[in-house]
């Protein structure tokens, strides 16, 4: 609801919605806690947001799945729950004050096509709800339509395939929330990224923006968390990600075109493999890492082509990759034809030193020698099209030459080798279509 002014939470009060064919609540929501807990995908333990203010807009989050098809509610808002300037809101306490009825009917099992719109016109308003429909374990395949709009919530599903999340508008079709390891700490499987597909195959998505809107220091975010396997096929294309620390964080087979990434401290990291082709990697703060990638021996590690790393305004000193090889001995990340803006430090890569063990001693001493990592570029350039001065690079990372590593060059811009299992990835456009009365 929008009020004449801004606005904020109240110490104490309730927001209820009640269903009103049997005036029994369906969701309750205490104001004076201003978070709580819920389920999302079948994944217990998020916190969340029951209440979001933004100046004089106030929206209200309550429990997934606690609202029925086909049923009339209303809300009531204690006073001074919601407090403006004045103090001259008083609340809702009449059934009629503020009424709305939920869709009649959800949509017919088995439908390839599901739309999702903010402003009701969909099958969904939110892409979690989308993704809920979908049967666990599915494997025909779903494309869901998100139209214009900001969907403001944590998306989170596991052991469901084959679907496509295709949005209307690039930069138009935004899913955002402030998730990240403060917030939610759970780990395995994580809790704080903001959209995270786990255990999944055969996923694309596309035409969209997601953005972590955590603010910068406020710990690991993700904009993005896909943890799939070596044979998971994940496409990602024509996608903008933002946040500020993890940006990226894909352990399984993925390839990525035509995407954007902005970050913070190693913004983009996981396992692989991964082929990124034509995306741009934005840094937002100088002397960091653009990567972290931490593959073993049995897959390829994060293989960059035709691809983009720069910074914002005053944003130097960057390294293209760090990695303790005590740890990751077989860290891989290669580049091939890249445009390394003045973002780009000197050295290029890193290495860093043990862990310190417990109980104190000599701090450990950076490593020389790294034989099995790949710190790998061929025919880098800099934002004028010059080749980069690569005579302070890290002594362990090589510069591949034309001639003598002509096989290992064309096998790198092969997305089937590096991404293995007989995997050739295709990314087919998808139109974005009106089906019937469903379509936003």
């Amino acid at each position: 609801m929008t009020l004449a002014s801004a606005v904020s939470l109240g110490k104490a009060g309730k927001i209820q919605i009640i269903d009103a064919a049997t005036n029994m609540p369906a969701a309750t929501i205490d104001v004076s806690a201003r978070t709580a807990h819920q389920t999302i995908g079948g994944l217990t333990g998020f916190q969340y947001y029951p209440i979001i203010i933004t100046g004089r807009q106030v929206d209200i989050y309550p429990p997934d799945s606690s609202l029925g098809y086909n049923k009339t509610y209303y809300v009531t808002i204690d006073p001074q729950s919601i407090r403006d300037a004045d103090a001259a809101f008083a609340g809702f306490t009449k059934p009629t004050d503020w009424q709305f009825t939920t869709r009649s009917a959800p949509p017919v099992k088995g439908r390839t096509e599901l739309h999702v719109a903010a402003d009701g016109s969909g099958d969904f308003c939110t892409v979690q709800g989308a993704v809920d429909f979908i049967p666990a374990g599915s494997a025909a395949p779903v494309t869901i339509f998100i139209a214009r709009g900001t969907y403001t919530g944590i998306v989170y599903f596991a052991r469901k395939n084959a679907i496509t999340f295709m949005g209307e508008d690039r930069a138009g079709t935004v899913i955002a929330y402030a998730n990240n390891n403060t917030f939610n700490p759970a780990g395995g499987p994580y809790h704080r990224g903001l959209f995270e597909a786990d255990r999944c195959s055969d996923i694309t998505i596309a035409h969209l923006t997601m953005h972590n809107t955590t603010p910068q220091g406020g710990s690991q975010a993700e904009a993005i968390i896909l943890n799939g396997t070596a044979a998971s096929r994940a496409i990602i294309t024509d996608v903008d990600l933002n946040s500020f620390q993890d940006t990226l964080q894909i352990n399984g087979q993925a390839y990525i075109s035509h995407t954007h990434i902005v970050g913070d401290v190693d913004f983009m990291w996981g396992t692989g493999p991964c082929f990124f082709e034509d995306c741009t990697c934005t840094s937002v703060r100088p002397n960091a890492y653009y990567t972290q990638i931490r593959n073993t021996q049995a897959n390829h590690g994060y293989v960059f082509d035709h691809c983009r790393f720069d910074g914002t305004s005053g944003v130097s000193g960057m390294f293209l990759s760090r990695i303790d090889p005590a740890r990751f001995p077989y860290s891989e990340v290669v580049l091939l034809d890249c445009v390394l803006a003045g973002s780009v430090g000197p050295a290029g890569w890193r290495l860093d030193p043990p862990t310190p063990a417990r109980g104190g001693g000599p701090p450990p001493t950076v490593p020389t020698q790294a034989p099995n990592v790949h710190f790998w570029e061929f025919n880098s350039r800099d934002a004028d099209g010059n080749p980069v001065d690569a005579s302070k690079r890290l002594k362990v990372s090589r510069q591949l030459n034309a001639d003598a590593d002509a096989a290992a060059i064309a096998s790198y811009r092969d997305p089937a080798y590096v991404l293995g299992n007989d995997w050739t990835p295709k990314v087919t456009p998808i139109a974005w279509k009106n089906a019937g009365s469903s379509a936003p």
